[in-house]
């Protein structure tokens, strides 16, 4: 498997007053083809800054970045929206779908934005919901989905695109347990079936036990990377 993502020695800060305030303390960071990985960590660890920077949602202020072996540390706003478009399917906690527009249509959204042929279109957004399991469901609103079928929505317009990489940012923060289970189930499967790469961001022990392979941030340094295959490391006495 080659490295999808890769950071070296990646910071970012931001101007308070007079003062910078550093919230990334140099990442360095490789995401293989493939993996399915959780980052976890407590509100102010970092992890939300830099799921925006892998996500081409903002930039280091220091460091390097690369995304499918392309240098994306310093590319305008409009190339990064472009990589964005092609590289990464984005799934949200609060399922960000147009209110008053069916599954269907919420899901070829990308497509239009992609100047996707309209039969293309058609034809690739009920494939996609058959996949999350709701192509009976096509053409309802979010208000007529539940919560879990909507998140499912999000997810087909996440992979419309053929997108190599998924980031789910509190994917199920709105979800029951047992319907959170369900998601984190369809997430492993497009991860051991499609082989889309999965980059998660959660603070629940449960959620992040789904993954490969867990990375813990603790103040915008990492301060864990374990995988599933990896030795355990032995408990501290008291």
């Amino acid at each position: 498997m080659n490295n999808l993502i890769e950071t070296k020695n990646l910071k970012k800060s931001y101007k308070l007053g007079e003062i910078d305030l550093e919230i990334l303390h140099g990442i360095d960071l490789q995401i293989k083809n493939g993996e399915f990985v959780a980052i976890m960590g407590a509100s102010g660890s970092g992890k939300s800054t830099l799921m925006n920077i892998l996500g081409c949602l903002d930039v280091p202020s220091s460091g390097e970045y690369f995304l499918d072996s392309i240098n994306v540390t310093n590319m305008t706003a409009n190339e990064q929206a472009e990589i964005r478009n092609k590289k990464i399917g984005f799934v949200f906690q609060g399922f960000n779908l147009l209110a008053k527009t069916s599954a269907l249509e919420n899901v070829e959204l990308p497509m239009i934005y992609n100047n996707t042929p309209t039969k293309i279109r058609k034809e690739k957004r009920k494939e996609v919901l058959e996949l999350v399991g709701l192509g009976d469901r096509g053409d309802h609103t979010p208000s007529q989905l539940s919560g879990g079928q909507q998140q499912r929505v999000a997810i087909a317009r996440a992979l419309v695109n053929d997108a190599p990489i998924i980031f789910a940012d509190e994917p199920t923060g709105n979800l029951d347990t047992r319907t959170s289970h369900e998601i984190m189930e369809l997430f492993t499967k497009l991860n051991k079936e499609s082989k889309r790469t999965i980059l998660l961001i959660t603070h629940e022990q449960d959620i992040a036990n789904f993954s490969d392979r867990i990375i813990r941030l603790q103040d915008g340094n990492i301060i864990s990377d374990i995988k599933k295959t990896d030795p355990q490391p032995p408990e501290r006495g008291l």
